[in-house]
């Protein structure tokens, strides 16, 4: 068997400004409608969604059915769940929390085999085709796109020498985070947060590294394609849906007033 092809990699590689969702809510059934929805990625959230290893299986298994590429955020730079993950299938890994240059090599030595990095070696995984990759151990890593989430002023700073690391194939920033490190936590709009966006993206274009971010819709999705970012995953799968069960909820209660 062929070693699959990351098709998130290559967009990001043939600069085609994917678009994609977040998926919260830990169901697969909900991970496989999003990827028939028209979207070019699906973020598989390990850190702040109710998802562990076990569970990343059957999302990594709807999603594969789907036009959409999966991009699974890792609980934390974790050579043991990262090592898990991989072997699961998952070919696109998000680190949270990256700070400086030595972590972003312990977390790109993660996704490695000897004498690259410290990934364990199974053979008989889902990653390998059940053993049926020829060479999967010598290739794999050519099919692997690590990225790297900056969540802090102090990380934006040294976005040059993290962006560096040999392996880093994109940098995430986190504008939620970003905020509350700016002291304006929860105000991921206000004028001084949007300005250290943009200067992010602008840093990673001049590196010459695609810079990826979430919005909270597609008005803000369209202006972070303008400031420089290369993908964006515009809102998610659990505020989608309470968008439109506030909005129906509402609609419903109005439509009932003064009958009866």
């Amino acid at each position: 068997m062929e070693l699959p092809i990351n098709a998130f990699k290559a967009a990001l590689r043939e600069r085609k400004s994917p678009l994609g969702v977040w998926s919260m809510s830990g169901s697969a059934l909900v991970a496989e409608a999003l990827g028939c929805a028209g979207y070019d990625f699906i973020v598989l959230d390990m850190e702040h969604a109710p998802n562990d290893v076990p569970l990343m299986l059957p999302l990594l298994q709807a999603v594969a059915g789907t036009p959409a590429a999966p991009v699974v955020r890792l609980p934390w730079n974790d050579a043991v769940v990262v090592k898990q993950v991989l072997d699961i299938g998952t070919q696109t890994v998000m680190f949270p929390y990256v700070q400086n240059a030595e972590e972003a090599r312990r977390a790109v030595a993660s996704t490695r085999y000897p004498p690259d990095g410290i990934r364990g070696v199974a053979g008989m995984s889902r990653a390998t085709r059940f053993g049926g990759v020829q060479g999967y151990f010598t290739r794999a890593a050519s099919e692997i796109c690590v990225v790297l989430q900056i969540e802090t002023i102090d990380a934006v700073a040294k976005l040059p020498e993290i962006a560096a690391v040999e392996g880093v194939d994109s940098i995430f920033i986190g504008p939620s985070d970003l905020s509350a490190s700016m002291g304006l936590v929860g105000q991921v709009d206000h004028p001084d947060v949007q300005k250290a966006l943009a200067d992010a993206a602008g840093a990673c274009a001049e590196i010459g590294k695609p810079a990826g971010i979430l919005a909270s819709g597609s008005a803000r999705a369209r202006d972070y394609f303008g400031y420089g970012y290369g993908w964006v995953a515009s809102g998610s799968d659990l505020g989608l849906l309470m968008a439109t069960a506030r909005a129906e909820a509402k609609a419903a209660r109005l439509s009932g007033e003064g009958n009866g």
